[in-house]
């Protein structure tokens, strides 16, 4: 990597300059900018840059490539050179990309404007399509680090789950640890979902988006924002937050916007996080939703039970054949849909069964609540999944009774949210090493040592009995390639271990038959 300020030479920075037309070109051709604005785009990248002249040179431009990122990097290293950046981490680079792109972007206003006419014209997932596209271009979206992201598909008797360990998100070195200690507590933005992030520059500790656009929306009659994730942890992963910094709360006005949402966008699902800690997402402060274009294994699930009721005698309240506790909701009448959620999530909030340890409150803290997932079906008819969340903590389990339990954390410890109650496991990235080398010890190219790993201080002690039971059933001089099949395979068992702990009523006949009294007497529906 170059020295920092040295001063470039004249070679180094007519490269510079070359680096900056390409990138122009590249927005010109994808339309982040249209000709008009080309000239303006060029003159502040030039003028960030520190250069009064564009590249005059006798080199072909060429053709422009699939992403921005190729273009960057010479032009962040350069960055660094000239001190436009304090430091040459990930960290520091990262906050340099997101200001040169936000310089080569439509405004917010147009963003918005455009998508409008999209969909006018061309319909709503012209206008999606159009709009990840921008995102993608932008380096918003980095696809060059989502395509490292690890992924297999697991058969269960359930259906196949998905499994992801995400190495998108690169993990911060302890020089920027340290930096973090030192600096003071901001307040602006609030949260990482605030509209006003939109153009932050950003800081060590929170990221730069300049090159972040929303899409404002109606929902439930309230101001509400959508926007795709810089993490896409699956197609077109999308993020509706609120307007207002308000925390997370599921209720009827939930359900209505969400609806209101598939009705917008009936090529998408969209659903909620729960509200509560432990079963939540991880950001709990900020009502939001996670939508996008993809089918989760939940999704394809079949319905094992079927109930109907006198309440809403045009909805059908099925069971899902599922880890989890999931009462699926099916009707074209969107009100009688609205009222059934309604009744099940003030039902089920105030609903005990000490059989099947639930309990809804202790003292005045809540224990129950829903995650729910909205889709709208090609023949206009409603689907909402409800799938029935208790946060209860005990002696024998202190981070949650429907929770991965403790056996389970050396995979899997953090909350199960929304993407992982549908399916898909969003695994940690130390997972990645720590698999290869469980991996080679069965394969024989690392030695398999019971007494080294048994020590706590061994990189792969949490996995030592995990190991254990796998050395003993498979032995360790397998085929390299049966190898990681076989480690591949285990961490899917235990991901779905890990749903089956979060269910409330368990996949047993006992846990089944107290599944059927809630939806009996407690909902006073009758089976089909």
């Amino acid at each position: 990597m170059n020295e920092r300020h040295r001063e470039p030479v004249a070679e180094e920075r007519e490269r510079a300059q070359l680096q900056i037309e390409r990138l122009v070109r590249f927005a010109r051709d994808n339309r982040l900018v249209e000709p008009l604005d080309e000239h303006a785009a060029r003159n502040a990248l030039l003028d960030l840059f520190g250069f009064t002249e564009p590249y005059d040179g006798d080199e072909a431009l060429g053709q422009s490539p699939d992403s921005p990122v190729e273009l960057l990097e010479p032009l962040l290293d350069y960055g660094y050179r000239i001190g436009l950046i304090p430091d040459n981490t990930l960290t520091c680079r990262d906050l340099l990309d997101a200001k040169i792109m936000g310089l080569l972007m439509p405004r917010p206003s147009e963003t918005a404007a455009s998508f409008r006419r999209t969909a006018e014209s061309e319909g709503i997932e012209a206008a999606t399509d159009a709009f990840y596209k921008l995102c993608m271009d932008s380096n918003y979206i980095r696809m060059d680090r989502i395509k490292s992201n690890l992924y297999w598909r697991q058969p269960t008797g359930c259906g196949k789950l998905e499994i992801t360990i995400n190495l998108s998100k690169p993990e911060k070195d302890p020089k920027e640890i340290a930096l973090l200690k030192t600096l003071p507590p901001s307040r602006y933005p609030k949260c990482l979902l605030c509209e006003e992030n939109v153009g932050y520059a950003g800081r060590p500790d929170h990221p730069a988006r300049q090159n972040l656009r929303i899409v404002p929306l109606t929902l439930d009659g309230e101001p509400w924002y959508f926007q795709y994730s810089p993490y896409v942890y699956y197609n077109e992963h999308s993020i509706v937050l609120k307007a207002e910094h308000a925390p997370m709360r599921i209720s009827n006005a939930t359900f209505a916007r969400l609806l209101d949402f598939v009705d917008a966008f009936p090529h998408y699902f969209i659903g909620s996080n729960a509200d509560l800690p432990i079963v939540g997402g991880s950001i709990l402060n900020h009502d939001h939703f996670q939508a996008g274009r993809h089918v989760f294994s939940m999704e394809t699930a079949a319905v094992e039970a079927v109930y109907r009721g006198s309440a809403e005698p045009d909805v059908t309240f099925g069971i899902v054949r599922w880890p989890m506790s999931v009462i699926r909701l099916n009707g074209k009448n969107r009100q009688a849909v609205l009222a059934a959620a309604a009744r099940v999530l003030e039902t089920w909030r105030a609903y005990g069964d000490a059989s099947a340890d639930i309990v809804p409150h202790t003292g005045d803290t809540p224990h129950n609540t829903v995650t729910p997932i909205a889709r709208r079906k090609p023949d206009g008819e409603y689907e909402l999944d409800l799938v029935l969340r208790n946060n209860r903590t005990s002696a024998e389990h202190p981070d949650g009774i429907f929770h991965p339990h403790a056996h389970l954390h050396h995979i899997k410890k953090e909350n199960i949210g929304l993407i992982e109650v549908m399916g898909l496991a969003v695994l940690p990235g130390r997972l990645k090493w720590e698999l290869e080398a469980i991996a080679a010890m069965l394969s024989g190219d690392s030695p398999y040592d019971a007494a080294a790993l048994a020590d706590p201080s061994d990189a792969l002690h949490k996995h030592a009995d995990w190991i254990a039971g796998m050395a003993s059933a498979y032995g360790t001089s397998l085929e390299a390639g049966r190898a990681e099949a076989v480690v591949r395979d285990e961490v899917g068992r235990k991901f779905l271990d890990v749903l089956h702990d979060a269910g409330v009523y368990k996949r047993t006949e006992e846990g089944q038959s107290a599944f059927a009294r809630f939806m009996q007497a407690a909902l006073g529906l009758n089976r089909q």
